[in-house]
């Protein structure tokens, strides 16, 4: 195993750039918890990072885990490929990942897009599967008429970034997300959104979009549970709360908050998830 160590950003684990064989070269954090502590696989969610989103948690997780996080691929410095985005390669990229660590079965974390990648880990790598925890997420995204238009239209803008110049994407980037998500975050925060490959996180959109698991997530025995934000504008709670129903083995935590409730509401968030996972932990046992 070759992996190299990415300079160090102030409060976060030691990040790593790691070679996946036959599928490109990726970034994760590692932060290791108590000797023989199982493994937590945290899965972000859509224009996020690793550290966007979990910069948060690595600390209180690891008190008890050892904890992993990595950019999906065309997120911050995860695998560039020429291909189409899929949920279903990202979750084989998490898989590859925990087999070049030497890690036999993990519990994924997954948030929002996370929680899709995070389920389809159970659907195609069933057996390294010990648990699953699912935060602000759902077993679909697009049902009326508006959530499909706005996803097709991402299907096409990422259709159209294909064709365009690197100089025309790069405000193609700006024009549609960066001006509006910039506003009041750190620089390092802008640095890593402004790393995307944006035809990737367009396609990622439209992806989310098609998702779906109603037919076959009721199958998943394994410990499950379910973080639902209940004041989430992006996810629906009913959504949330209709994957929980889905589920059979399930443990539901509610934590009052939006969306951005991992850091926003960190004070209530963070403790919860930990006790989510703690829950999945010892009912794997």
């Amino acid at each position: 195993m070759t992996k190299e160590t990415v300079a160090p950003l102030a409060g976060l684990p030691p990040g790593y750039e790691i070679e996946l064989p036959g599928r490109g070269k990726t970034f994760y954090r590692e932060k290791k918890g108590p000797a023989g502590a199982p493994t937590l696989l945290l899965l972000h969610g859509w224009t996020a990072t690793a550290d966007l989103n979990w910069f948060t948690c690595f600390d209180a997780l690891s008190e008890n885990f050892n904890v992993i996080a990595l950019d999906q691929r065309g997120h911050g410095r995860g695998i560039r490929t020429k291909s189409n985005f899929k949920l279903e390669d990202c979750a084989d990229d998490a898989a590859a990942l925990a087999d070049v660590l030497g890690i036999s079965t993990f519990i994924p974390v997954g948030y929002s897009m996370g929680g899709t990648i995070a389920q389809l880990l159970w659907q195609r790598h069933e057996q390294r599967v010990r648990g699953i925890v699912l935060c602000s997420t759902a077993s679909h995204f697009a049902k009326s008429g508006p959530e499909k238009l706005s996803f097709f239209g991402l299907t096409g803008l990422a259709a159209l970034s294909r064709l365009t110049t690197p100089q025309a994407r790069t405000w193609l980037t700006d024009q549609l997300y960066l001006q509006r998500k910039s506003n009041g975050l750190a620089p390092w925060a802008v640095q890593q959104i402004a790393s995307h490959d944006w035809r990737h996180i367009l396609e990622a959109g439209s992806a989310i979009g098609n998702f779906d698991s109603r037919e076959w997530i009721s199958k998943f025995d394994e410990p499950a549970a379910v973080v639902i934000t209940t004041e989430d504008g992006v996810v629906a709670p009913s959504r949330q709360t209709e994957l929980y129903h889905l589920i059979n083995n399930v443990e539901v935590f509610e934590v009052y908050g939006g969306h951005n409730a991992v850091f926003a509401k960190k004070e209530f968030f963070v403790p919860t998830l930990v006790e989510a996972c703690m829950s999945v932990y010892y009912r794997s046992l």
